[in-house]
């Protein structure tokens, strides 16, 4: 695979019981990071995978029904979460962004897509649709704001991107989609958490094989000890057999290759230790 560099870095965060995303959670609350991946093509520029919270969710949860899904996950979006704040904070210049990788469109993971409505994104095409189609009350009940997707999408779908094969680094997972053309970053999918569901796999420029997990988990323990979230939680939100299928491959890869960085997009341990600190 062609290397990249890659960050880590979260923007913005929300608190729900930890026992809605893991079976055998605790009913406290816990934290959750809206992690943002910034990845270096040596060519092309930044590409962002996710844009984490922004002040863009603020405003689309203001009226009712959306403020529902506030009220479900306060968020913490602080003045370092405002769009230029958070580039200049992370020395990313906005003129060397190149387009955004979207994982699914929750709008935790799109919140900031506004900000990026000139540049190309790379999206399933099965979760476009499924926000552009779900009513307005419905799309509350999946996760979705649409106000926070532009109208007018510069979408690249991964489904018609050159199917590849996957380094045996990640194994199980044995094909992607080249979205780029030249084996750099590859997507994944990893259905069951919603519709049009994928990661994205690629190597850094250090040789780490990486797979970005987005939410087919909360937490890296659920892949290491096979703990999904409650069923209420995924027939909710997706389909719990295929989110079951998915955390069992996702459980397979890290047997496989005890190097091969699985990172989620809320696990503040996993990012931790992907960074090498101590501590979660």
């Amino acid at each position: 695979m062609r290397r990249v560099g890659f960050r880590w870095i979260a923007r913005g965060s929300c608190r729900h019981p930890e026992a809605m995303t893991i079976s055998g959670g605790s009913l406290c609350p816990a934290t959750f990071p809206a992690l943002v991946g910034v990845i270096a093509h040596p060519e092309r520029g930044i590409f962002l995978f996710d844009t984490g919270y922004d002040p863009a969710f603020l405003a689309a949860t203001r009226p009712f029904p959306e403020r529902l899904y506030r009220w479900t996950t306060p968020v913490q979006i602080g003045p370092q979460a405002e769009w230029r704040a958070w580039l200049a904070a992370h020395g990313i210049a906005e003129g060397d962004l190149a387009g955004t990788v979207v994982s699914h469109f929750h709008g935790d993971h799109v919140a900031g897509l506004r900000n990026l409505a000139h540049l190309p994104v790379w999206c399933a095409r099965a979760g476009l649709e499924d926000l552009r189609q779900a009513g307005r009350f419905m799309r509350v009940r999946k996760g979705y704001l649409a106000h926070c997707v532009p109208d007018a999408l510069d979408a690249r779908f991964f489904e018609d991107a050159p199917e590849v094969a996957l380094p045996s680094a990640f194994a199980p997972f044995t094909v992607g989609r080249d979205i780029l053309g030249d084996g750099s970053l590859i997507a994944v999918p990893l259905p069951g958490h919603c519709p049009g569901h994928w990661g994205l796999a690629f190597q850094s420029e250090e040789g780490r094989d990486v797979l970005l997990a987005a939410d087919a988990v909360w937490f890296g323990k659920s892949i290491e000890e096979r703990r999904p979230p409650p069923r209420i939680t995924t027939a909710l939100l997706g389909d719990t057999r295929g989110y079951r299928a998915t955390l069992n491959l996702l459980h397979r890869a890290s047997l496989n290759n005890r190097d091969l960085a699985i990172l989620p997009s809320h696990c503040a341990a996993s990012a931790a230790a992907f960074r090498g600190e101590n501590g979660g």
